[in-house]
């Protein structure tokens, strides 16, 4: 038996879904523990892209069985159309392949509503959310007004929580937005409908882990979003609603803390970000916009465009802390092939004082001036290598030195999007 956390150690978009994928034929059960259909998760298998907001990336492998936890915000809509698209491609031919937690939350169209009429209003001072409604769904999650999986298949008990909610949504859509009400016999019909078409997917998914672990199977948790888009030790405000560090995978999955063997950080080799906020490394010059074409660098929720900047080992470290990482995944090293030559931020200058730690407060994190070291680049192209003596010596000095200003190794190298363009250094599932 033998459990891995996969955690994004950036803003997020690191290439999680990437990595989840290599790892899921050494795990039997892959769950998701945080986070809604805000994230992206793109595989590629034999040329062919496979793009998941709600489904664990381990759904691609038919020996293991793909968890929705608790800690999710579920948007019944978006996830039953995932599970046609995977049905009708013949990856999903087993319905228990699937288990949905009851606990998770229901993304409602009051939540969607609220989400995009609340960042219109706030106007330059937006957050930058993908407006998916995940952030009103978690906050009535918190607030203890909000519907679960389970309750869609209760109609009386179910009625009766519509239309209590109703009444407060409906006011702060019209009278505080001036957007249209929702109709409660509309929404509790298509409640009643997602519930008969869920039911076969609905479980305790909290036991089916613990059954697992006991029974010395191999389970693979997989975060979305990002370390910095945690709600408590991201660049707050211009955050997720949820926590994405390794710690959230007790709460949204239901295991505890001594069941955790490993924790795997995913970095790019350089940094992006997406939406607002405070990005000490981000490049707005040509050199930003070669990492943004070369990389591909746009949303795979919302097709937007990805801010780009070198790597930030101050943010790495931090990610490495909170996180407890014991090792690294680094992805698109490849796109870095061709650059004269490269820099990692090692410090920031705040003020006049250098740090080699992130910042506490927005307002440090807006004024870092990154310090930069400078390697020397490559030019040879990486995405046929099979192994790390393959590498041009410059590349073999940039992972060596990432590693020593993270101070944990790197188990996983990447060097294109394909399944097939990954080296494994160590393995994770002992």
């Amino acid at each position: 038996m033998s459990t891995v956390v996969a955690v994004g150690a950036q803003w997020g978009d690191e290439g999680k879904g990437k990595i989840v994928d290599w790892l899921g034929p050494q795990a039997d059960l892959v769950a998701r523990f945080q986070g809604g259909n805000n994230a992206g998760h793109t595989l590629v298998v034999d040329g062919e892209t496979t793009v998941l907001h709600v489904v664990p990336s381990g759904i691609l492998h038919d020996g293991s069985v793909n968890l929705i936890g608790p800690g999710v915000v579920v948007d019944p809509g978006v996830l039953l159309g995932e599970l046609k698209k995977l049905e009708d491609r013949g990856i999903l031919r087993d319905p228990s392949r699937i288990r949905v937690s009851g606990r998770a939350h229901v993304i409602l169209p009051w939540h969607t509503a609220l989400d995009g009429a609340r960042e219109k209003k706030a106007g330059d001072g937006k957050i930058g959310t993908t407006g998916r409604g995940i952030g009103p769904c978690y906050e009535d999650k918190v607030a203890r007004r909000g519907v679960r999986v389970a309750d869609l298949r209760q109609p009386e008990e179910l009625r009766v929580k519509l239309e209590s909610i109703a009444e407060q949504k409906n006011i702060e859509l019209t009278k505080i937005h001036n957007v249209d009400p929702i109709n409660v016999d509309v929404l509790y019909e298509q409640c009643i409908e997602w519930g008969r078409q869920l039911d076969q997917y609905i479980d305790h998914t909290g036991r089916i882990i613990d059954r697992s672990l006991r029974a010395g199977k191999n389970v693979l948790f997989e975060g979305a979003q990002g370390t910095f888009l945690d709600i408590d030790h991201g660049t707050y405000p211009f955050v997720t609603s949820s926590n994405c560090v390794a710690g959230a995978v007790c709460t949204g999955s239901g295991i505890g803390p001594t069941r955790v063997d490993r924790v795997i950080g995913i970095t790019k080799a350089y940094t992006t970000r997406v939406g607002s906020g405070p990005f000490p490394t981000e490049l707005e010059d040509e050199t930003g916009e070669e990492l943004r074409r070369a990389g591909a660098e746009f949303g795979a929720t919302t097709g937007r465009p990805r801010r780009c900047g070198w790597l930030d080992a101050v943010l790495l470290r931090e990610a490495v802390t909170v996180n407890g990482l014991t090792d690294l995944a680094i992805n698109k090293l490849d796109i870095l092939s061709g650059f004269d030559e490269l820099k990692i931020c090692t410090a920031y200058d705040i003020d006049g004082k250098v740090t080699e730690y992130f910042p506490m407060t927005l307002g440090e994190a807006e004024r870092a001036i990154p310090i930069y070291e400078t390697m020397p680049g490559w030019n040879e192209d990486l995405t046929k290598l099979t192994s790390l003596e393959q590498f041009p010596a410059n590349a073999r000095r940039y992972i060596e030195r990432i590693e020593a200003l993270a101070e944990i190794p790197a188990a996983v190298l990447s060097v294109g999007p394909g399944r097939e363009e990954t080296i494994i250094l160590r393995e994770l599932f002992s």
